[in-house]
């Protein structure tokens, strides 16, 4: 969930707007949003957006967030293209102004001056920004790895980045996610000669789940089918999405001509690859309605899934669901711990080494990745000769120059969520009460008073999730039970006070239900005057 917020001479530029998914702290909720407050108290001086890639942790906010900014967004022609798409389908295309950027071109905002700068990643037009200002130059790395032979894109060569680091750096912003990787990204290719010994191999029916993003590696998956002699089927919106923009925008030139699902399913199990979405366990993806027999393509025993990603942390128990499923079914499963059919997109300890040789920063501020993984890239570069460095968190306002760097303040920083189409502080009062009531359990109590206070009819009581099972009668009159004796206990002495009345009730039927359950539902109370 990406923003990087730049300030200088009062002005200020974002780069990136991203989102992030949900947990099950997040009930009811699929995506997460930044909240913007900081940079919303001064949008007169925010001058734009600049994007660095089409990653949904750094653009899927934008639908939600950018028309409210009211400033331009910049980006490269496939990253453009995916953001146009993002405005189209909310129906915001007049409201957000989005200029294209030819890669490897410069522009300026106010005091800014940006670069775009290609290195390679697992999606088309991987950028990093070379941000100029009065005060020092910036390389802000984006999401990055090299990779000596790409599949799609040329990246900047070692000499081109040489040249940069000799301009003179003040501040190399850049990549912790694979720190502590001890090993090199590796090539993209080295994935394709996997694959294509492990795809061999498979005599019936094979689906390959990956990241509908990684266009790269949908090239890769293209260049086996042909090599291993398959038709190709691809299953799932976001998958076809990407394809489409990437040949929009001059990628997958040689991407294999596609069979429809109808087909795929007639064809001899041997001559057939699937790809698909979902391996890191999403419930409405293709490959858990394939695992759960909700979609036309149905594996079977001696079928074959390939998850050709890296398990996100977070995700073990969904994506463990899913290969139950298929195990059930006797369908074999290979993911990166029985092959190499993964290459990250981003940097190991030897890449993040030969960046720092290149740039030859005067200060490292390491970003993307938990607070560890920052904490250590700042170690690290410093025992690679990087003279100043600094480990920041969400909020953390540093001065770079004059005199950096430097934590000169924390401003808020937070989360919001999109429920439906509803956009919510994520704990706010919403959210709290649906995690109190998912926890604990909800009951509803109803009691109907004449204008004396004084109890008509049995209490109603409503029970959603309270634990009691085949008791749930028993409980039911013993909690209205113990809601009307609470309106006797205080019928004259509650002196028309309504609230206390309400809340005498409240505590005695959770009174009621802790000594049956242990646990202290939520309970909702209503009175109706007669």
């Amino acid at each position: 969930m990406n923003v990087n917020l730049y300030g200088t001479q009062g002005k200020w530029v974002m780069v990136d707007l991203g989102l992030t998914f949900a947990d099950p702290g997040y009930p009811g909720v699929e995506l997460i949003l930044p909240d913007l407050a900081f940079i919303e108290d001064h949008l007169d001086d925010l001058l734009g957006v600049v994007l660095t890639h089409g990653h949904e942790d750094h653009i899927g906010a934008i639908p939600y967030l950018a028309a409210d900014l009211g400033v331009p967004l910049y980006a490269t022609p496939f990253t453009a293209e995916l953001i146009r798409l993002k405005l189209e389908e909310e129906g915001i295309t007049d409201k957000v102004e989005l200029n294209i950027i030819p890669s490897d071109s410069s522009f300026q905002l106010g005091p800014f001056g940006f670069t775009y700068v290609p290195l390679a990643h697992s999606i088309p037009e991987g950028n990093a920004l070379v941000i100029d200002t009065p005060y020092g130059r910036i390389f802000h790395t984006g999401d990055w790895k090299i990779d000596e032979t790409p599949q799609l894109g040329i990246p900047s060569t070692a000499e081109e980045l040489i040249a940069i680091g000799d301009s003179g750096v003040l501040a190399l912003v850049c990549d912790s996610t694979n720190v502590f990787n001890e090993e090199a990204a590796g090539s993209e290719a080295g994935v394709r000669k996997v694959l294509d010994g492990v795809i061999a191999a498979c005599e019936a029916r094979v689906l390959v789940t990956t990241f509908a993003s990684n266009a790269a590696r949908l090239q890769t998956l293209g260049d086996v089918a042909r090599d291993t002699g398959r038709k190709l089927c691809v299953a799932g919106r976001s998958l076809d999405r990407i394809i489409r923009v990437a040949r929009a925008s001059g990628y997958l030139q040689n991407f294999p001509p596609t069979i429809d699902v109808d087909e795929a399913m007639k064809l001899p199990r041997s001559e057939v690859m699937i790809i698909a979405t979902g391996g890191q366990g999403e419930a409405r993806a293709a490959l858990s309605r394939i695992a759960f027999d909700s979609h036309q393509i149905k594996l079977v025993a001696g079928d074959t899934v390939v998850f050709s990603s890296k398990q996100i942390p977070g995700n073990e128990l969904a994506i463990g669901r899913i290969q139950n499923a298929l195990a059930a079914k006797g369908v074999g499963m290979i993911t990166e711990r029985q092959a190499d059919v993964h290459v990250s997109g981003h940097p190991g300890r030897p890449d993040l080494k030969l960046m720092y040789e290149w740039i030859r920063p005067q200060i490292i501020l390491p970003v993307h990745g938990e607070l560890r993984h920052m904490a250590e890239q700042a170690r690290f570069a410093k025992g690679l000769g990087i003279p100043h460095g600094i480990v920041q968190s969400n909020g953390t306002v540093v001065r770079l120059a004059p005199n950096g760097p430097a934590a000169v303040g924390n401003e808020r920083t937070g989360r919001l969520v999109l429920d439906g189409d509803v956009i919510l502080p994520a704990d706010g009062a919403t959210m709290n009460e649906r995690r109190r009531a998912g926890l604990y359990g909800l009951i509803g109590v109803t009691v109907a008073l004449d204008a004396k206070d004084k109890l008509r009819g049995k209490p109603a009581i409503l029970l959603q999730g309270v634990p009691v099972e085949e008791d749930r009668d028993d409980f039911i009159a013993d909690a209205s039970e113990a809601a009307a004796e609470a309106v006797a206990k205080g019928h004259g002495k509650a002196g028309g006070d309504e609230a206390k009345l309400r809340e005498s009730i409240r505590l005695a039927v959770r009174r009621r239900a802790t000594s049956w359950t242990g646990k202290k539902p939520v309970v909702e109370v209503s009175i109706i005057r007669i």
